[in-house]
């Protein structure tokens, strides 16, 4: 595995997202926007959405690498310009390039819309710095489906050399030691993304992965679960020790079954250990795979029944 190199082209974070008042509006958003587009983040310390989406549209910025900014404006310290821009609502966000507004959105987004709202406003400012490395991260990706995760491992951290704020390489460097069973070097990898990134989906998703490759490792068989399951329906350890060796097993859809059994018999087990375990497995999965859409999907009838 190719360690992480130095000689990184990234801009610094502190140089891609700044706090910025109406003092210092005209120069860090409108001048700066003259040749990088600037993300606007209209927030406020009282506002709960703001907590879930300033984190994420840094973290999407911070992987862009320099191809656009981020400027954030508590709007309880700043209603001067909160009043100009017509701030109804927050949070709120403006993307601006050569000093115009170029798009924006109110509200919390999901991740992918995180995402394809910051290739939106790269893809106005000129594209993204570096098109190169995003055939490298695709090139990972297949070795990794096709299950050479040394060579994906390998390009992963060839990536990370060139730019040490992208976070989907991060994040694949991770699953390609988990693939390969080196959970320390893993978890290793993740500890080491930079501070900013920490609460990232990509990353947050592949914390899902290592826990539940650890709980691999104690697994019991299957087979031996199942008899006791069936011989006790009621003992509620087994049945969770049963989830957790189906999924060790390759059977996601089956542990998401035993785990949603068991909420329902008694939610409340073991601290709400059946209800944690399907939000990790859940956060393990893409968003839109139909496990974790049905399975959400069943956990809430039962929740608000």
């Amino acid at each position: 595995m190719l360690e992480l190199g130095q000689g990184s082209t990234a801009a610094p974070a502190n140089d891609l997202i700044m706090d910025v008042s109406e003092a210092t509006f005209m120069q860090d958003v409108v001048e700066a926007s003259q040749t990088t587009p600037v993300i606007v983040d209209f927030w406020a310390p009282w506002c709960g959405p703001c907590k879930t989406l300033g984190p994420a549209l840094e973290a999407a910025v911070t992987a862009a690498g320099g191809a656009v900014k981020m400027a954030k404006i508590n709007v309880d310290e700043n209603q001067g310009i909160a009043g100009q821009m017509q701030i109804q609502s927050i949070p709120t966000v403006f993307a601006f390039y050569q000093g115009q507004p170029v798009d924006g959105f109110q509200g919390a987004l999901p991740p992918s819309e995180i995402q394809a709202f910051v290739d939106r406003v790269i893809e106005a400012g000129g594209g993204p710095v570096d098109n190169g490395l995003d055939d490298a991260v695709a090139a990972a990706e297949e070795m990794l489906t096709e299950g050479d995760a040394q060579g994906a491992g390998e390009t992963f951290a060839a990536i990370l050399e060139q730019d040490q704020s992208h976070i989907v390489a991060f994040a694949g460097l991770a699953r390609a030691n988990i693939a390969m069973d080196a959970l320390d070097q893993a978890e290793a990898v993740l500890n080491g993304a930079p501070a900013e990134m920490a609460d990232a989906p990509e990353l947050e998703a592949v914390r899902a992965q290592l826990e539940l490759a650890r709980q691999a490792e104690h697994a019991g068989p299957v087979a031996e679960l199942r008899a006791a399951v069936a011989q006790n329906p009621d003992d509620l350890q087994a049945r969770f020790d049963l989830a957790t060796a189906l999924h060790a097993a390759g059977d996601a859809q089956e542990a998401v079954t035993e785990l949603l059994e068991l909420f329902r018999m008694d939610r409340e087990w073991n601290e709400g250990a059946a209800k944690a375990q399907l939000f990790t497995v859940f956060e393990a999965l893409p968003a839109n795979d139909p496990i974790v859409l049905n399975g959400r999907r069943k956990l809430s009838s039962m929740i608000f029944a």
